[in-house]
C-alpha cells in the first residue's frame, strides 16, 4: 500500500469522524433548546397552578366563613353552588328525548331502506345474482354430461 493512498485513507476517516462530530455537537444543541423550552413551560405550569390552588383556597375559606357545608369538584371551584332542584324541562329531555331521538334515527333508516333507489339497486342486485346462477347451472349441467358421455364411450 503506497504512501498516498494512506494518506487518503486517513483524511477520509478524519473527515467521517468530523462529521459525526459535527451530528452530535448538533444533537446537544438541540436537546439543550428542548430541555430548555419544556423547563420554562413547566414553570408557567407551576405558577398556574399556583394561582389556581389560591382561588381554590380563597373559596374554600369564603365558603366555610359562610359556615356552609359543601364538598367541591374541580370544574366546581370557583363558582358559586347551583340550587338544588331540578327543572321539569331538563327531566322531559331525559325521559321523552333520547327515545324519541332513537325512534326518529330508525324512522329515517326505514324510510331509507324503502326508497326507490334501494328498492332498485336491491332488484338489480337479485337479477343479476339469479343470472349468475342460472349460468353457473348450465354449466354444471353440461359439464355433467359431457362426464357421463365420456363414461359411457370408455365403458362400451
Amino acid at each position: 500500500m503506497g504512501t498516498p493512498v494512506l494518506i487518503g485513507c486517513i483524511a477520509v476517516v478524519l473527515l467521517v469522524l468530523l462529521g459525526l462530530l459535527a451530528l452530535v455537537l448538533r444533537s446537544r444543541a438541540e436537546s439543550r433548546r428542548q430541555l430548555a423550552a419544556a423547563l420554562a413551560e413547566t414553570a408557567a405550569l407551576s405558577r398556574r397552578l399556583d394561582e389556581l390552588s389560591e382561588q381554590l383556597d380563597r373559596a374554600v375559606d369564603r365558603d366555610r366563613a359562610q359556615a356552609v357545608d359543601s364538598a367541591y369538584v374541580i370544574t366546581d371551584a370557583g363558582e358559586p353552588r347551583p340550587e338544588a332542584n331540578v327543572p321539569d324541562r331538563l327531566v322531559l329531555t331525559a325521559t321523552v328525548g333520547e327515545p324519541l331521538v332513537k325512534v326518529v334515527s330508525f324512522g329515517h333508516g326505514v324510510r331509507r331502506a324503502l326508497s326507490a333507489e334501494s328498492r332498485n339497486r336491491i332488484w338489480f342486485e337479485v337479477r343479476r345474482e339469479v343470472r349468475r346462477a342460472r349460468k353457473q347451472r348450465r354449466r354444471e349441467m353440461k359439464e355433467a354430461w359431457r362426464r357421463m358421455q365420456a363414461e359411457e364411450r370408455s365403458a362400451a
